[in-house]
């Protein structure tokens, strides 16, 4: 048996053309296209990658993307006033501020400070108490993009057993809530959790969020499980000067024998978190101008 690669960089691709075609009607009846403000404090070389990437998605997609690009060493206060500018700014739909932050910027001030109509991260605490009492509000990127996949693999997921092995705020938490809202049975694992391996094996969907390099074993997984890896961890190098490889927190190899779909690293969950983030600015957009759009985003 050989599991299914569930193709991340497909589902992106497509959930970005119908979120583009949205904006094209957004665009004609109200005369303009939504916006997502980036800010990068520092010269991470990761979060500028990542920068770049939501830049050029935003761009293909046919909004506006506006880029902040600020020193290191930028006081607490001065990010925060940009903040408020961000918010009080009708071209902005949308307000991402990469994360890490240098350690003078208390990063809860600045999540807490990003308008929660505009916070397409999902990381406000009203977002969060939004998805956790089932009220409309933005999801972080991440878990939903695995929502889509799931429901895109299995279809109806209700009465399916589901382990999430992490409880982060960014990916655990809300995945459980949002596994929770289709009627999964969820169970949340981590550190602490007594005999892992045991918990992870009675699970119909397997999710791995932890950051640990290959940590879930194949004899882990349940026979025709659904697994989604949410990590990614450069090993190696494997020789003098090389960067390593990526490899996610499931053992591809082994795991990929046992369950029925499983996403790779690269290419699965992360081209997702983009699409995301990309509908999630169109959808501000979309609620400020009243504007209906397909109910399939």
């Amino acid at each position: 048996m050989s599991a299914r690669r569930i193709d991340g960089k497909a589902a992106a691709l497509d959930l970005r053309q119908r979120v583009a075609g949205e904006v094209a009607k957004l665009r004609s009846a109200s005369g303009r296209a939504p916006g997502l403000a980036v800010v990068l404090v520092g010269e991470d070389p990761a979060s500028a990658v990542y920068v770049r990437a939501k830049g050029k998605a935003t761009i293909e997609a046919g909004m506006e993307s506006f880029e902040h690009q600020l020193p290191a060493d930028t006081p607490e206060a001065d990010l925060l006033d940009l903040v408020d500018r961000l918010n009080a700014d009708p071209a902005v739909d949308g307000i991402l501020v990469q994360l890490p932050l240098p350690p003078q910027i208390d990063a809860n001030k600045v999540i807490t400070r990003i308008d929660p109509d505009k916070d397409v991260d999902g990381f406000n605490p009203v977002n969060a108490g939004r998805l956790a009492i089932g009220l409309h509000g933005f999801v972080p990127c991440t878990p939903l993009g695995c929502l889509k996949m799931l429901r895109a693999e299995l279809g109806d997921l209700s009465g399916r057993s589901a382990v999430v092995i992490g409880r982060s705020n960014i990916v655990g938490k809300p995945l459980a809530l949002l596994l929770l809202s289709d009627n999964c049975t969820v169970t949340i694992a981590h550190s602490r959790t007594r005999d892992l391996p045991a918990v992870v094996r009675r699970a119909d969907i397997v999710v791995a969020a932890v950051g640990r390099a290959e940590m879930v074993k194949g004899d882990w997984i349940k026979p025709g499980a659904c697994v989604i890896d949410v990590g990614i961890n450069r090993v190696g190098p494997v020789e003098p000067g090389a960067k390593g490889r990526l490899v996610g927190d499931v053992d591809f190899a082994s795991a990929s024998e046992v369950a029925g779909a499983i996403t790779p690293v690269p290419g699965g969950v992360g081209p997702m978190t983009i699409a995301c983030l990309i509908r999630n600015t169109f959808v501000s957009a979309a609620r400020r101008e009243d504007f209906r759009y397909g109910k399939d985003l």
